[in-house]
């Protein structure tokens, strides 16, 4: 055991400068010279991707969204065809709070402050599609839905899923 830990140690002593020596000169790896390294990320191509968003918590949409945000920081607004499909309980990012009752929805988590990210995303150019069979089917006013146009409507949203997908949008499920 002894032998090993002394090893250790002597591989420890002996590489760490070695390795530190060989990083700062392939534009560094330790310290203020890595940093510099990192900041220049490889430019992504354009993408298409589609954002599935399904489920209630006010919680897990505001992570979905700061996802959709990220997404966009790393890749650009330019490079992007970003869309999120909303089915069924995903309908309460956008359902205003006064208009949960009459529904069938247990949630409604269109508040200013989810509006405001909402609003930020769609400035860069994302699109928010809401199924037309959740309306229905949810009894959902579309005079409560936070920023609604009717070009915001598709048929079905996992009709539009698959339809997106062969179209070659990837597919993302926050």
């Amino acid at each position: 055991m002894k032998n090993f830990f002394g090893a250790v140690v002597i591989a420890v002593t002996v590489v760490t400068p070695i390795a530190a020596t060989a990083a700062e000169g392939m534009g560094g790896m330790f310290g203020k010279p890595a940093m510099a390294a990192v900041s220049k990320a490889p430019h992504y191509a354009k993408q298409k991707v589609v954002y599935h968003i399904n489920y209630y918590g006010a919680k897990q949409e505001t992570a979905a969204l700061r996802n959709i945000q990220n997404h966009i920081n790393a890749v650009g607004a330019e490079n992007l065809d970003l869309k999120v499909v909303l089915h069924g309980d995903g309908l309460a990012l956008l359902l205003e709070p006064d208009g949960l009752k009459g529904t069938k929805m247990k949630e409604a988590n269109a508040t200013e402050e989810m509006e405001a990210k909402i609003s930020g995303l769609k400035d860069q150019g994302v699109s928010f599609e809401i199924c037309a069979n959740t309306l229905k089917g949810r009894k959902i006013d579309t005079a409560h839905i936070y920023d609604f146009s009717e070009s915001d409507v598709v048929p079905s949203g996992v009709a539009e899923l698959a339809s997106l997908q062969a179209q070659g949008y990837a597919y993302i499920k926050p």
